[in-house]
């Protein structure tokens, strides 16, 4: 076995990279330690945004990918859209502020985000109740997101990969990279506990396990868990319309402490279920449930939506986002290890950027133009940093 292309990750970032990859006529093995979309995939709420990033190199990414998304969504796949498939809703988010001090810095980046392509519609206190009729009254306003959306992201990895099986990719769950092989510095394949697999290039990308593999290469690469809860309430009318989220979200998405952090996101699902989050630290991969951080996210949600005082909730559960320490993705080859490629530390936007990113990686493999400038995400740019 043999392969232009090795992927190691079947999340969401790996299997958008195997399919953009092999639609491109490159022959690609996926190999993932687990299942596929096992990791931060599975624990993932689906987010597609542009709301919560400010201008500069992950909006640039985040729209990119938006447009991917868009154009993915109409086709066909086995009898319905690949929207229908993978649950993509074109809901839109609705960012609202409990303060005046609060709406008027949301207004300062909604006019610096509309610059870079956004479209963000200012909504008065008044008129926030034909948008979301149950939210809270006493909020001072927000802005109106119409491009962000969601998906079921364990349904759009499972397609993604089973498009890429079509276009002669193959799959391997439950085998680890153990190692690489090489031809002095250049990667040339990695070996598996089963077998070897010679290629032209091989991908990391592997989520949290990121920082290991690269490890492994040699290379040092700073990715670290970050762990989040989500709470899921049972089965309830339609009550929820958009993704619904305070302003004091973007921030905590951008803060480096690694203490526990939460901020009221709260947003419907096809299924009838409303998802709440989010939560975040680094406590590394300590799976053991944080009854302050679901407590937090209750009474989050209490404060968006009163409406749900009383609601049960089903189930919680956790994952790990791939954090890196400038919050912006490790993306394209390693020039330490030429023949390595990263697609990885994307932190909690790996859903949405995952599109934009398999397009910028195959333009690097295949030798296209990069849509965007890709040198904010090179692999190397953390120097001794990221051996700390």
């Amino acid at each position: 076995m043999s392969a232009d292309l090795v992927v190691a990750g079947a999340g969401i970032v790996g299997a958008a990279c195997a399919y953009y990859a092999a639609r491109e006529g490159l022959s690609v093995t996926v190999v993932d330690r687990g299942p596929i979309a096992g990791g931060t995939t599975g624990a993932g709420e689906g987010n597609i945004l542009v709301s919560d990033k400010e201008p500069g190199p992950e909006l640039d990414l985040a729209l990119l990918s938006n447009r991917e998304w868009r154009e993915l969504a109409g086709l066909p796949l086995d009898g319905e859209t690949f929207a229908a498939a993978v649950e993509l809703e074109h809901k839109g988010g609705l960012v609202v502020a409990s303060r005046q001090a609060s709406l008027d810095g949301l207004g300062r980046l909604a006019a610096e985000q509309r610059s870079a392509g956004v479209q963000a519609v200012a909504v008065p206190a008044r008129r926030l109740h034909d948008h979301e009729p149950h939210l809270a009254h006493d909020l001072a306003g927000g802005y109106l997101y119409p491009q962000d959306m969601q998906v079921q992201p364990m349904l759009a990895a499972a397609h993604l990969l089973r498009m890429a099986r079509a276009s002669g990719a193959t799959v391997l769950p439950h085998e680890p990279v153990t190692g690489f092989l090489r031809d002095g510095e250049r990667v040339t394949g990695v070996r598996t506990p089963r077998r070897e697999i010679p290629a032209g290039a091989v991908l990391n990308a592997t989520g949290t396990w990121a920082g290991e593999l690269a490890a492994l290469a040699g290379v040092p690469v700073p990715v670290a868990p970050r762990r989040g809860f989500v709470l899921v309430t049972e089965p309830l009318p339609p009550m929820i319309r958009r993704k619904v989220y305070f302003a004091d979200y973007i921030a905590d998405v951008a803060s480096d402490s690694a203490a526990l952090q939460t901020s009221a996101v709260v947003e419907g699902t096809k299924a009838g279920t409303v998802l709440i989050g989010a939560s975040r630290e680094r406590v590394g991969f300590d799976r053991a449930f944080s009854l302050p951080a679901l407590r937090l996210l209750a009474a989050g949600a209490l404060r968006l939506f009163p409406v749900l005082d009383g609601v049960a909730v089903l189930r919680a559960y956790r994952g790990f986002r791939p954090y890196c320490p400038d919050h912006l993705p490790v993306i394209g080859p390693d020039p330490r290890a030429p023949g390595l490629h990263h697609a990885c530390g994307h932190e909690g936007a790996g859903i949405g950027l995952s599109l934009g990113t398999a397009r910028l990686v195959t333009q690097a493999l295949t030798g296209g133009t990069p849509d965007i400038d890709t040198r904010p995400f090179r692999p190397d740019r953390f120097g001794t940093e990221a051996a700390a």
